[in-house]
């Protein structure tokens, strides 16, 4: 690969890291004429997520969604790519990646990039092929066997909760005002619900609520919530589970609260939780895989580009989960990052004091959950 600007994103890369260790070494001439995909592979995923071959396979899917160089623009698809995994693995701002030394790529450029490769990873088809929560009977048995055979609950598809990805206060916005925005942290958000299985691939997100929303609303209000009451019509026993902020259901289920110590009832409490860490977990590993995502580093782009920014890095962590791609190594400092994880009251002191229907049911599926597990 001939492009000057990718082998410069590289060779300030590999400066940095190289100067940490001995400064006084002149490491640009070493690096001048060298291809992205020659670096070694554990380098190469340092610096943009993905093996060799996943970029590879990204460039050739992505391809028919992205310009081909022109006059005005001599950037190929490659770069374009290459230019956005490192935006989303480093969270660094755009003027950090247009502006490094000898760097051939302009701010505006980078702009460009990774807008075009944002819009390409939201295309219907691409995002649906790799974020999809199971639909067939099949699937959706399959899901449920993985979660059962590693904690013994029968019937879960799916662990539920939201996770806050910081944006800059938005000047103006079509759906929502600026102060809507602000979470209970008193930052400007947007609280982002992610489902996953057992292996933590997301199989639905749901990035388009403001940071005032309460996890519950945003729930209440899902495509998600309608299908799986939907399939919870046919006789069979499928439901995600979520943390006592959300509402106990058929389809929903939350802890046991205060069950006495020693009990059936604490028994499955404690495989349960054990379960719901799996949520806490992938919404960890993708901030860390993709720290654009980290509140410290803050989306300075509109809640719609933001949205679109999250749905993207979705789809890349997939990719990183299907193909066993090693957890990223953490970087100092890491054990004080916040993971945009708000804990939600209680959801019972929220619902009415009768009991309808919908949680009465809930209620009986619980029970029996409990009397049965082992």
């Amino acid at each position: 690969m001939e492009e000057a600007a990718v082998v410069q994103i590289i060779q300030n890369m590999e400066e940095a890291e190289e100067q940490a260790n001995n400064p006084e070494r002149d490491f640009w001439s070493h690096w001048t004429n060298i291809n992205p995909f020659a670096i070694s592979d554990r380098k190469f995923v340092k610096y943009f997520r993905l093996t060799k071959e996943l970029v590879h396979n990204l460039i050739q899917e992505l391809s028919e969604y992205l310009t081909p160089p022109t006059r005005r623009s001599a950037l190929t698809v490659e770069m374009k790519v290459l230019v956005a995994l490192k935006f989303f693995a480093s969270g660094s701002y755009q003027t950090d990646i247009g502006s490094f030394k000898f760097m051939a790529v302009s701010q505006s450029s980078v702009s460009r990039c990774v807008a075009e490769v944002i819009n390409a990873l939201n295309e219907n088809q691409i995002f649906n092929r790799w974020v999809h929560f199971p639909a067939t009977q099949e699937e959706l048995n399959s899901v449920r066997r993985e979660f059962y055979e590693k904690y013994g609950i029968p019937g879960i598809v799916g662990v539920i909760d939201c996770t806050h990805v910081a944006i800059y206060p938005p000047t103006r916005n079509g759906n929502h005002p600026e102060h809507i925005y602000v979470n209970r942290k008193n930052y400007h958000s947007i609280n982002t619900q992610l489902v996953c299985d057992v292996n933590m691939k997301i199989t639905n997100v749901n990035a388009r609520f403001p940071g005032s929303s309460h996890d519950a609303f945003i729930w209440n209000n899902s495509n998600i919530n309608l299908f799986m009451q939907q399939i919870n019509r046919h006789g069979e026993t499928y439901f995600l589970i979520g943390d006592s902020g959300y509402p106990l259901r058929q389809w929903l289920q939350t802890p046991i609260r205060n069950p006495e110590p020693g009990t059936q009832e604490d028994a499955f409490n404690t495989a349960f939780k054990s379960c719901r860490t799996t949520i806490e977990r992938c919404n960890g590993l993708l901030k860390m895989r993709f720290r654009c995502l980290l509140k410290h580093r803050v989306l300075h782009y509109t809640p719609n580009v933001a949205s679109k920014i999250i749905n993207a890095c979705t789809i890349l962590h997939n990719m990183c989960i299907a193909n066993n791609i090693p957890d990223p190594a953490n970087e100092e400092g890491d054990e004080l990052l916040d993971f945009g994880v708000i804990m939600e009251e209680n959801i019972l002191h929220n619902e009415r004091r009768e009991r309808n229907a919908e949680l009465e049911n809930g209620r009986q599926l619980q029970q029996q959950l409990v009397r049965n597990f082992q």
